[in-house]
């Protein structure tokens, strides 16, 4: 499938993002794209194949975080950090970290408003949930991650200082 070649890389990162571990990450894509290639046929002649597979990544996500199994976490935490080119390490390590606190949605929504760059209308959509919805919880979010942020940011000077 050409859409499956063209757009794999970026359906992982998007759910990296979203769940904040590769190998979660690849599970969920697994999942969007078993259910895309059932759907295929209806979705292909929309044209909406990526906010089908977001939905799905986003949706599968939410679904794994309430089985009670998914809870207990085992082994090493940090171990698959991502950086972002962009960034420097210490940056990234802490971005991630401040997305890995907020709450599912909270997460999702930032995910899908600014890294995937969907409207308000786009995210809300994928969501399955009203446009005001959107809206406060990126505020919500948008405020933790600047709180968590600017926190790291004081802990890390406070330590070059000394």
């Amino acid at each position: 499938m050409t859409y499956v070649d063209a757009r794999r890389s970026y359906l992982r990162r998007v759910a990296y993002l979203v769940c904040g571990d590769w190998h979660a990450a690849e599970d969920l894509v697994q999942t969007a794209l078993i259910k895309l290639y059932a759907a295929w046929p209806r979705i292909h002649t929309d044209g909406a194949e990526d906010a089908y597979v977001r939905r799905i990544i986003v949706r599968a996500h939410l679904d794994e975080e309430r089985r009670p199994w998914r809870r207990e976490r085992i082994g090493l935490d940090g171990i698959d950090a991502a950086a972002p080119e962009s960034l420097s390490l210490e940056d990234s390590d802490a971005l991630v970290t401040a997305l890995k606190a907020l709450p599912q949605r909270q997460r999702a929504t930032v995910v899908l408003r600014y890294w995937c760059g969907l409207s308000v209308e786009e995210t809300a959509d994928d969501l399955g949930c009203t446009t005001g919805t959107v809206k406060s919880q990126t505020a919500r979010a948008m405020a933790g991650l600047r709180a968590s942020l600017s926190t790291d940011d004081v802990t890390t000077t406070e330590r070059r200082s000394r």
